[in-house]
């Protein structure tokens, strides 16, 4: 090899191992950079973190801890581990308000779907602008106080509202009649509690639906069940499956309503919370049905989660 040769050889060498101390410059800082970026991740993740172990996660376990525990002669925490809590629960008793609870949230849930399946159709058919109005008026209504709505519906179907003047003006003979309270008086306020839940998902489902899907199905030969019940329902399924579960689950825990507008006749498993907890003053009781409480959400969570693969899958 001559000298020209030599000096060529080394050149490409020097060259190329200084790309290689290039790359590994540029390969360190950009680990530096990501190490800087998780770290700075972390950091933010760390006050919703405490956030939620102090909120949820730790209130929970406690709750689930004095479920198992034994109850002084004043119903306070002693310590100790039982099974006699949960074994109380199959008095028939206990049953009958699960079985209650389970009966109100199932039949609020299908009322608050059919009405807010109505109510997100009309709203999603007409022009942008009115839409956004429809939605505030749904909502403003809901920057009162729960419990002060509540008590107003006392006074709308209590005596002397405007539900007996109607009444007395077609001429029904209200000398018997009880709006209040009543159990239609605890349906209707559980619809006028958890309709927008129910409406908000529905409606954002439907939303993303092209309008010339429903063009399509009237040119196909669907009728306007057909139109609804097989190509609307659907493409709108996970926004059904959502307002479902926004409607199911806090229904089980609710305990104003049946109280104030259903007079207490009936409880729901709330009002067995708070019952054990106030009058009772049985602490390990009312944190065990809480835990059963729990429970059932889950399932009712998990169940809904099922039924939306499903439904992915038959779209797939």
């Amino acid at each position: 090899m001559d000298r020209a040769d030599t000096v060529a050889v080394q050149s490409v060498r020097s060259r190329s191992g200084g790309t290689a101390g290039r790359r590994g410059g540029v390969s360190a800082t950009t680990r530096r950079s990501t190490r800087r970026r998780t770290l700075t991740g972390i950091l933010l993740l760390v006050p919703a973190i405490v956030a939620v172990l102090g909120l949820a996660i730790v209130p929970i376990l406690i709750v689930a801890r004095n479920s198992f525990a034994e109850s002084n002669v004043y119903g306070g925490i002693t310590g100790g581990f039982t099974f006699d809590n949960y074994a109380q629960l199959m008095d028939p008793v206990y049953g009958k308000v699960l079985v209650y609870s389970l009966g109100m949230a199932v039949l609020n849930t299908v009322i608050c779907l059919v009405v807010g399946y109505i109510v997100s159709y009309y709203i999603v058919s007409r022009p942008p602008q009115r839409q956004s109005l429809l939605l505030l008026l749904i909502i403003v209504p809901f920057w009162i106080d729960f419990l002060v709505r509540t008590f107003a519906w006392i006074s709308v179907l209590g005596r002397g509202g405007p539900v007996y003047g109607l009444l007395d003006l077609l001429g029904v003979n209200t000398s018997q009649l009880s709006l209040v309270p009543s159990q239609g008086a605890v349906v209707m306020g559980l619809l006028y509690a958890f309709l927008p839940t129910a409406i908000f998902p529905i409606y954002a489902s439907m939303r993303a639906i092209d309008p010339s899907v429903k063009e399509a199905a009237a040119d196909l030969g669907c009728g306007w069940w057909q139109t609804h019940f097989r190509v609307l329902v659907p493409l709108s399924s996970t926004g059904i499956i959502a307002a479902a579960m926004l409607t199911f689950i806090p229904t089980l825990g609710v305990f104003v309503i049946p109280v104030l507008l259903g007079g207490g006749k009936q409880q729901l498993v709330g009002n067995l919370i708070v019952t054990l907890y106030t009058e009772f003053r049985n602490q390990p009781m009312g944190a065990a049905v809480s835990m059963v409480l729990l429970v059932l959400m889950l399932l009712a969570m998990a169940v809904a989660g099922l039924i939306a693969r499903r439904g992915r899958k038959k779209v797939a």
